[in-house]
């Protein structure tokens, strides 16, 4: 699996991948220290009890306002709905409108935080082969899961495996324009499944922030950059692919 390893053992492995130019791996090393460091400066996060499994209803609505972008951000709403359920599982739709994007797509959940069919990184369609555990019920304060996992992009028209780690910070009290809210932060490191001979996987970097009041995420901060396989940090072979902000602007709960 040359370019994919276990984030949670990262840098102590780092000089026993070979294959993998070292500057690569040292790159990564320091994004993911950084985010365990500043993991640590949230010890003193609020404790409370852990956050149940979410019992759906269909119609749940929660609209976000949207940006990503650089020196030039670019601006969108997206809705996410709860569309079905049954004994196939959650049906959600996801929409985003904005001046440069009309999208629509779905995501199968084959339970809360369990995700069958659905993104992880922008926009693309994955069809996994063991559920994905974008949340895992119920969360507590210093909860951490790490998985790889086999998916088809429909995107892509190709198979990969991912490999993501998140550990749940604590409680924090989150101000959106929904409102304020007291949410459990949780940091997310990924590493994709879209390396090529002239570049590295693209690593990602997020914190969520999941509320119990709405049943869904309240606020979402996401980095991601790759590696080009000609250069390194210091010469701009490190390219910014994502820097987005996701706020709640209102949830409306079903019937």
């Amino acid at each position: 699996m040359k370019g994919r390893f276990d984030l949670s053992g990262l840098c102590a492995r780092e000089n026993t991948m070979p294959g993998i130019p070292r500057t690569a791996v040292v790159v990564f090393c320091i994004a993911v220290t950084a985010a365990l460091a500043g993991c640590a400066g949230f010890e003193s996060a609020g404790s409370g009890p852990a956050a149940e499994a979410p019992a759906y209803r269909v119609g749940d609505r929660w609209a976000y306002r949207a940006q990503d972008g650089f020196l030039t951000a670019e601006h969108w709403e997206e809705t996410h709905a709860i569309s079905a359920l049954g004994a196939d599982g959650i049906g959600a739709r996801i929409a985003q409108k904005g001046p440069s994007r009309d999208i629509a797509r779905a995501e199968l959940w084959s339970a809360p935080g369990l995700v069958q069919i659905g993104a992880v990184f922008d926009n693309e369609t994955r069809r996994f082969a063991t559920p994905l555990e974008r949340y895992r019920f119920p969360l507590a304060a210093g909860q951490s899961w790490s998985q790889f996992v086999d998916n088809y992009n429909e995107t892509t028209k190709a198979p990969g495996q991912i490999n993501r780690y998140v550990r749940v910070r604590g409680w924090e009290k989150v101000t959106t324009p929904a409102g304020t809210f007291d949410a459990l932060a949780m940091h997310v490191v990924m590493h994709l499944d879209d390396e090529e001979f002239w570049r590295f996987a693209t690593e990602c970097n997020y914190t969520v922030w999941y509320a119990p009041a709405v049943r869904g995420v309240v606020r979402e901060e996401k980095r991601a950059q790759y590696l080009q396989k000609n250069g390194d940090h210091d010469s701009g072979g490190l390219i910014r692919t994502q820097n987005a902000v996701v706020e709640l602007l209102s949830f409306t709960p079903g019937s």
